[in-house]
Formats: C-alpha cells, structure tokens, sequence
C-alpha cells in the first residue's frame, strides 16, 4: 500500500508559477514509479508527467512540454511538479499517482497502470 498527499495547489495568475508537491507513505518509495495526472471539470483526467523510479526517465504531455517538470527525491519520499508560465487551461484538480514498476527506467501516461492515488489539489490560473 501507498498513501500519497499532495499539496501546493492553489490560484495563480497566466504566466505565474506553482510548486505542487506529493508525499509519499507506506512503502519503499524507490520501488514504485510516478505520475501527474489532472482532471478538469467535465473532461477526462489525463497524463500530465510521469518519472521512472529512479528518476532519471521522464515524460511529458505535449501540451505542458517546456513548461512542467516532473522531479523526485527518494530520500524524502516525493514527488514534485514545477509548473511555470501557467495557462487557464492547466486549470484542473491534480493528482499524483503511483504503481510498482519492475524497472528503474519505465514510465507510463497511462492511468489504468497506477494503482495508488492521491485525493488530488485544485490548480486555478486566471487569465
């Protein structure tokens, strides 16, 4: 089992910046690889990053490349999103998600692979 937290959310403005961080509980956290999904209301969740176990495989959707990155330290059982020069439309409710990997490099957009999630943080960037 892991229980995961996440944190950081909150109103910015287009063009700011959020920290959004996830707290890992419950288990080996190197054993397990991460994601970053969000959901706005009336759409799918989708991927937003994903990072291998190690950290040193990352992912990224098109439409926050440039922009996000997906870090972790193991040492302290995280998980963090930087998101800079945020638009309206990252706003959403983000989750954090995690799934046992058998390799130290994979990553996955899929949320059907994960099988621990966090209870989400709203992000609103106004225009």
């Amino acid at each position: 089992q892991v229980q995961l937290v996440e944190s950081g959310g909150g109103l910015v403005q287009a063009g700011g910046s959020l920290r959004l961080s996830c707290a890992a509980s419950g288990r080996t956290f190197s054993s397990v690889a991460m994601g970053w999904f969000r959901q706005a209301p009336g759409k799918e969740r989708e991927s937003v990053a994903s990072i291998s176990r190690s950290g040193t495989s990352t992912a990224y959707a098109d439409s926050v490349k440039g922009r996000f990155t997906v870090s972790r330290d193991n040492a302290q059982n995280a998980v963090y999103l930087q998101m800079n020069s945020l638009k309206p439309e990252d706003t959403a409710v983000y989750f954090c998600a995690a799934r046992t990997a058998l390799t130290t490099y994979s990553t996955s957009s899929y949320s059907s692979a994960y099988d621990y999630w966090g209870q989400g943080t709203q992000v609103t960037v106004s225009s």
